[in-house]
């Protein structure tokens, strides 16, 4: 059992890693892509953001696919779908096609994280949730290392065109993964008991819907889930520019030391994960908890306020490094924190697919408002100081909202066995 969940743990990092590196590429490759089609920073903005309006639009609808027709079916197609236009991207006559590319590409990577989300929730022991979680998260941050290292790579070879059709064609190798060992582990059981069916239960989206909209502890989830991935977009989208601008990098540098934070990242969020599902041991996790800790990494990850009073390349990457961590660890303890929250699997899919929507809707604005901080004031620096600022805002949300479970507990419960 704890072998076939070790396949089960490696596959969803994998997932997400693989997600997050093809959203990079265009990170990686923004300058010479903006010289080739006359781009400005303000039409870069919009071109970064624009995978995350079809995203965002996708998540729900996936997450309700997920609760209906199973986790495999829809990774498989999502995974299909956003690798065929990673591929596509590479081949763009025009920029109406970049803009294409990418909102498919947007479309299909919103099944990654309700598809998880659901895998996590019904196929992992609660003792596992924190690090099931944050494998999850964590491929979110080595995607954009592996990604940042091998675009700049293939880029620098063959060209930015060649670097996305090689990278596109990675998803498909995971897709034939899966289709052997992407399952549910053998004797996994999440929950030591279920809820029993009931006559007139009424499992549809809408009440699912109506349940969580209703909820205050899910609003605090959904408005944590923004301010972490604001920060967490302003590297991803940002962070290359920003180190080719102001420290005059080559595409192949940019790569590298991009990849370096992000690298870095993955090893330090795992550890407070671990610590976070031992701290809880004894605990019972409908409480809330864990968010005592969500408040502590969003408190470590403001020092990215600090950015606009340092010129050291070394020391910028060290506090981006630290801040990262904190928003790494904050996004995925609030992710186990809602499946902490949650009392019955039934809607994890959508739930999961909410917090996420409630993510990227702060997620999609990052790479634009940057863009127009850069246009007027010809500096990073006061999108820094934003997101620091939405930060802090959420390490309050978290400790104020997030003490309730998310809709009523199961009226009856009959064995696993049965």
């Amino acid at each position: 059992m704890v072998r076939n969940r070790f396949a089960l743990y490696v596959l969803l990092f994998l997932l997400i890693t693989i997600n997050y590196g093809d959203r990079v590429a265009l990170s990686i490759g923004a300058r010479p892509i903006a010289e080739e089609f006359g781009i400005s920073p303000v039409g870069m903005g919009y071109l970064l953001s624009c995978f995350l309006w079809s995203y965002v639009i996708c998540l729900i609808p996936w997450g309700m696919a997920v609760d209906r027709i199973g986790i495999r079916t829809v990774s498989g197609i999502g995974i299909t779908l956003w690798s065929i236009a990673t591929i596509l991207t590479g081949f763009a006559p025009s920029l109406p096609w970049l803009f294409g590319a990418r909102l498919a590409m947007g479309a299909g990577e919103a099944s990654a994280f309700p598809a998880a989300g659901r895998a996590v929730r019904e196929w992992v022991p609660a003792s596992e949730y924190g690090l099931a979680n944050m494998l999850v998260i964590s491929g979110g941050y080595a995607g954009p290392a592996i990604g940042a290292v091998l675009f700049g790579w293939f880029a620098h070879s063959l060209g930015w065109r060649g670097a996305f059709e090689v990278l596109g064609a990675v998803g498909l190798v995971w897709l034939l993964a899966a289709l052997i060992w992407f399952r549910r582990p053998s004797g996994a059981a999440p929950e030591t008991e279920r809820p029993a069916a009931r006559p007139n239960a009424d499992s549809s989206a809408g009440p699912a819907l109506r349940t969580l909209a209703g909820s205050v502890s899910m609003w605090g989830l959904f408005l944590t889930q923004g301010a972490c991935v604001y920060s967490h977009y302003l590297f991803l989208t940002w962070l290359p520019s920003y180190l080719q601008t102001t420290r005059h990098l080559t595409i192949l540098k940019t790569g590298l030391l991009s990849a370096v934070p992000f690298a870095a990242t993955v090893i330090c969020s795992l550890a407070v994960a671990k610590l976070s599902d031992y701290l809880l041991r004894n605990h019972d996790r409908q409480t809330g908890r864990r968010r005592w800790m969500v408040a502590v990494m969003l408190l470590i990850s403001a020092v990215v306020l600090l950015t606009p009073f340092v010129a050291n390349i070394w020391l910028i990457l060290l506090l981006v490094t630290v801040s990262l961590t904190g928003t790494s660890a904050a996004t995925g303890l609030n992710s186990a924190l809602l499946t902490d929250l949650l009392p019955s699997a039934s809607n994890a899919g959508t739930a999961t697919g909410v917090l996420v929507v409630g993510g990227n809707i702060f997620g999609m604005l990052a790479p634009i408002v940057t863009g127009y901080v850069i246009a007027m004031t010809g500096s990073y620096d006061i999108a820094w100081l934003i997101s620091g600022a939405l930060l802090l805002a959420g390490m309050v949300i978290t400790v104020t909202m997030t003490r309730r479970p998310i809709g009523p507990a199961p009226v009856r419960t009959i064995p696993l066995s049965a």
